[in-house]
């Protein structure tokens, strides 16, 4: 009898197979079913994993029955909506796409959404649209629920915050199965929990959260000569803490083809604070092309994230940075080049490092800078040289770093714990303890029960 991936055998895969086609509405592909090819595979293709069954999850009932299937046959269980954020093969198991999930309700006079689990923020932004709202979202093609679940940094986050401080409510199905809902009034601690500590704690079939007006936005990119780069990061550190909530920047070296390594300003601006900009750019320099122009928000998202982009295989890593040094500055500089793509200065601060009471476990929230470089795997390079030079970033930037990191930024699973404060996370172990016990969830940025003693075989 040949096997199959994990090490599980066809037996037992055919028996899952029609175990889950007789429980669930959605479809369900094996190996060897026409669109298991497709549907295994995420966004990030740096995880090419091979569960054993993958179920397109119609709703709840289908997502209970995928969980409970798994837990039954004791094989590895695990989610994914548009797979960007998938990190950890969940070879051998049952992998739920919640694509199908994808309704989005807008409620214009209490100003917020019911989304369901698969829905992209494109969705959102366009149902929003017609009454003069906006979430705070990310890129139109990212998942809603992987975005919000990780923290949620948007062009809107200065103004309002993480997505997961507008999150209000959401539907769970818990990890024995059962169907919760949870707010601040129920559940909290998990509802806490889910505001910034990913999807350990339970599986979101949907979630409400708050939208809120926008009008035109002035936001673009514009690109500069990369010799300009060290002299507009040293303005950008003094004038970044000073710009207003209304504003929304990052400075990024970024390799174009035909052109090498350019500098690029990037904006998002609400209400009319665009004049700010102007002494950042003076710094820049002669502009090589790009522009800033006013737009609607729901234009200005689209323009930003593009048309959705093909699969391909994404490495990041992030370090968040008290102050942004000259000797920081000399190592970012420096860090343009080998295999890298872009490497982004980001500055975050309004309303993130201002929570209300009660806010989530997002980390590091009065930290004001983060470094973030990014290589893209085209297939002309190998995978362990941009893995070596990934690792020579990290390094290279150590000295410079204050250790924390943001959970959506974070590509590396051995890093978890950085996103948080001791104390936050801490506290997600327990709540951990209490609702997965047996840690079913933890196939991503994995947090142990706090009872776990070995997180490694936990």
């Amino acid at each position: 009898m040949g096997r199959r991936p994990g090490g599980v055998g066809r037996a037992t895969i055919d028996s899952m197979n029609d175990n889950l086609r007789e429980r669930v509405e959605g479809a369900v592909h094996a190996p060897g079913d026409e669109r298991y090819e497709v549907e295994r595979r995420p966004w990030n293709r740096l995880v090419d994993h091979r569960p054993a069954v993958v179920v397109e999850a119609a709703g709840p009932g289908d997502v209970r029955a995928a969980l409970l299937t798994a837990r039954e046959r004791e094989v590895p269980f695990a989610v994914q909506s548009t797979g960007h954020g998938t990190l950890v093969p969940a070879d051998g198991g049952v992998l739920v796409k919640t694509t199908p999930m994808a309704s989005v309700r807008v409620d214009p006079e209490r100003r917020t959404a019911r989304v369901g689990a698969g829905a992209i923020w494109s969705h959102v932004i366009a149902a929003a649209a017609p009454y003069g709202l906006a979430p705070v979202s990310g890129t139109p093609a990212i998942g809603v629920a992987g975005y919000t679940l990780g923290g949620g940094a948007g062009w809107l986050s200065r103004l309002h915050g993480y997505a997961a401080d507008n999150l209000i409510g959401a539907e769970v199905v818990t990890a024995e199965g059962h169907s919760v809902t949870v707010s601040a009034d129920e559940h909290p601690e998990l509802f806490w929990a889910l505001r910034g500590g990913g999807g350990n704690f339970a599986v979101v079939t949907s979630l409400e959260f708050r939208l809120h007006p926008v009008g035109p936005v002035h936001a673009g990119m514009a690109l500069f000569p990369f010799e300009r780069a060290a002299d507009t990061l040293a303005r950008y550190r003094e004038w970044a803490l000073s710009e207003p909530d209304e504003l929304n920047t990052s400075v990024i070296l970024m390799r174009m083809p035909g052109r090498g390594w350019v500098l690029a300003v990037r904006a998002f601006c609400v209400d009319g604070g665009e004049h700010a900009l102007e002494s950042l750019l003076e710094v820049a320099g002669p502009s090589l092309g790009g522009e800033f122009a006013t737009m609607s928000f729901a234009e200005a998202a689209t323009a930003f994230g593009g048309p959705p982009p093909p699969p391909m295989a994404v490495l990041q890593h992030i370090d968040l940075l008290d102050q942004v040094s000259d000797e920081a500055i000399d190592t970012i500089v420096k860090s343009a080049d080998g295999t890298l793509t872009a490497i982004e200065v980001r500055h975050w601060g309004g309303a993130m490092a201002r929570p209300e009471p009660g806010a989530g476990p997002v980390g590091h929230r009065r930290v004001p800078f983060s470094v973030i470089a990014t290589s893209v795997l085209d297939g002309s390079d190998e995978r362990e040289q941009v893995e070596g030079d990934q690792r020579e970033v990290a390094r290279a930037l150590r000295p410079h770093a204050m250790g924390g990191t943001f959970l959506n930024f974070l590509y590396d699973p051995s890093r978890t714990a950085t996103a948080y404060t001791a104390a936050d996370h801490a506290r997600l172990a327990e709540v951990k303890r209490e609702w997965d016990p047996g840690n079913i969830l933890g196939r991503s940025h994995n947090i142990a029960p706090a009872s776990c003693i070995d997180p490694q075989g936990c």
